[in-house]
């Protein structure tokens, strides 16, 4: 059906008539389907054989002949359906282009009785900033709506040559620079075990269908934690590799010729088995344009005993109790297995998101913000997007008024750092972002010899709907490892307890030990009354009380393969915990 709408219609109608078209393909499929009111409710015990299954092990069945590929979708689809129906996680739909892809493959071996590729009949989902051929690529925005690729993305040509089956896109945040997953076009995306947080962003949608179990691996892109907070969020596994290991081509973004701080595309996944099938399948893959650089996977070899710093603070905020026991019980579960860990501290904690700020305003956001018209702007942005519109005279009394105020010299730093820029200022930030790349690897990474980092995410486990436009600093943690470009792998490590991770009056308190930051988050997160709908603070162990808590898995540049020879060994090491396909137990609602 042609595309009824043209540049002058209202963002509304586009946005109604998108919902339609992928809501009724949802309907129908849920009218198909049995009851989808819970998990495992009405599954056999076959299709649960399926859900549970890693990548790798789906593969590995249809192989043998135990199962087909379209055995394996259906099972897939149905629990898409219900993510969907839970989370609002998913865009483009495509059931029926997966099913036939799908009855391709079980001909195709029928009749060879060899596998298409390493990802034979293995369910996949891309974050919609992937040109997938016949779809539009939105974004988020009304204006890229009736647009269909003319042909694949780099890295969806790749995963269909090796035997995936793409059955969905998922949402993201408007613009892709919030780590909530909401806009005017699709709406939000909420977290899969709790329907008061948000799942994360800007690849939030695809977190979420991974930890329901709707596929079976998924692909997004990071450029300041869009690869490990919605992951941590959510519960799940994902790789941020260096820039230039796998190819960008065919992705869409709204940073057109910026390249002080480069995107780097990821898997995501629910083992690191998933991860590893695919880094090994992407990493150097050839595209036809200059990326990404032609190193292949390389086999590592680690050695006996592992040296790993770690911090329970970067001193930007100070985590909370849960954050802060997730990475002790990883550092207490590599101790038993034999490796040494060693407490580090985070040089100038403030200078890496003081850096992204400064380099990511440097054209007043104009170039970010073009696509939005004819959309209204989320509220989400609304901090962020401010800062460049105010007058000099106006910022130098804000930072005047934070320090004097709360002593906090950290956010008055952002506070300064968020303005437009000459060319000249610009470059000289740029030249500030590799001093401290310099800085990071002579105090922490050369200064104690070490072979990885455990890190907190963040600062709270997640934040509650509609609050990171109060909140866009927590970013910082994951922040911190774009601008020194190091690759990052997410571990799930525990759950929320309203009991152990309960904070006291320490956690605001300045003058208390234990790694404090910006006084200003501090006091929001953790001291009651500070805001009208959170009593307590927007951290609260009792209302969060069973979402996913992880840490961040950190190796120096270009040792890839290392982060996720490390990862596995973390995991090992932390043993069963209630992370894994087929691990979702339902989505809370707030009394």
């Amino acid at each position: 059906m042609p595309w009824p709408f043209s540049s002058s219609s209202s963002w509304r109608d586009v946005a109604r008539t998108k919902l339609a078209l992928r809501d009724d393909v949802v309907a129908a499929e849920a009218a198909r389907a049995p009851d989808n009111a819970s998990p495992s409710s009405s599954e056999s015990q076959l299709t649960q054989a399926y859900l549970r299954a890693t990548a790798r092990e789906i593969v590995q069945r249809i192989g043998d002949g135990e199962w087909t590929a379209s055995q394996v979708l259906e099972a897939y689809i149905e629990r898409a359906v219900l993510a969907q129906n839970v989370t609002n996680c998913l865009t483009e739909v495509m059931f029926e282009d997966a099913r036939e892809t799908a009855l391709e493959l079980d001909a195709e071996f029928a009749a060879t009785k060899k596998l298409r590729g390493p990802l034979h009949g293995v369910p996949i989902s891309f974050k919609d900033i992937f040109d997938i051929k016949g779809y539009d690529t939105t974004l988020g925005f009304t204006s890229c709506a009736g647009q269909p690729a003319p042909d694949d993305a780099h890295l969806v040509r790749v995963v269909r040559e090796a035997g995936g089956v793409i059955l969905a896109k998922t949402n993201i945040p408007q613009t892709m620079l919030f780590f909530e997953c909401i806009n005017p076009l699709w709406g939000r995306t909420t977290n899969p075990h709790n329907a008061a947080f948000t799942c994360g962003g800007s690849s939030g949608g695809e977190a979420a269908l991974l930890a329901m179990d709707g596929v079976a691996l998924g692909w997004g892109n990071d450029i300041g934690g869009s690869l490990r907070i919605p992951p941590s969020y959510c519960g799940i596994y994902s790789l941020k590799p260096c820039w230039m290991r796998i190819s960008g081509g065919g992705t869409r973004n709204c940073w057109a010729g910026f390249e002080a701080l480069r995107a780097t595309v990821g898997p995501m996944g629910r083992s690191v088995d998933d991860l590893e099938l695919a880094a090994r399948l992407t990493f150097g893959a050839r595209d036809n344009g200059p990326e990404p650089a032609p190193v292949p996977f390389r086999e590592v070899k680690l050695p006996q005993r592992l040296r790993f710093g770690y911090y329970l603070s970067d001193e930007l905020v100070k985590p909370s109790p849960a954050c802060q026991r997730a990475v002790r019980e990883a550092v207490n579960a590599l101790r038993r297995a034999g490796h040494e860990c060693v407490e580090v501290k985070v040089p100038d904690p403030a200078r890496p998101i003081e850096l992204f700020v400064g380099l990511t305003s440097g054209d007043g956001y104009k170039t970010l913000t073009k696509p939005i018209d004819p959309d209204p702007t989320e509220p989400s942005l609304f901090m962020m997007l401010m800062g460049p519109k105010v007058f000099d005279w106006v910022r130098s009394l804000c930072d005047w008024a934070v320090r004097a105020a709360y002593n906090d010299h950290i956010f008055a730093r952002i506070v300064r750092a968020a303005r437009k820029k000459s060319v000249y200022e610009f470059w000289q930030w740029t030249d500030m972002r590799d001093k401290y790349r310099e800085l990071f690897y002579r105090e922490v990474w050369d200064k104690h010899e070490l072979d990885g980092i455990i890190a907190p995410v963040q600062a709270i486990p997640a934040l509650p709907n509609d609050t990171v436009k109060f909140l866009p600093m927590l970013a910082g943690p994951t922040i911190l490892y774009n601008i020194i470009d190091n690759p990052v792998g997410t571990v799930p490590v525990t759950h929320v307890d309203a009991v152990l991770d309960v904070h006291t009056a320490e956690w605001s308190d300045p003058k208390a030990s234990g790694g404090h930051g910006s006084r200003i988050y501090e006091r929001m997160l953790y001291e009651a009354g500070m805001t009208s709908k959170f009593k307590k603070g927007y951290y609260d162990a009792k209302r969060m009380e069973g979402l996913p808590v992880a840490v961040q898995v950190v190796g120096r540049q270009w040792e890839d393969e290392k982060v996720l020879a490390m990862m596995r060994v973390v995991d090992d090491a932390l043993g069963e915990r209630g992370f894994g396909p087929l691990s979702w137990k339902g989505q809370k609602k707030d009394p």
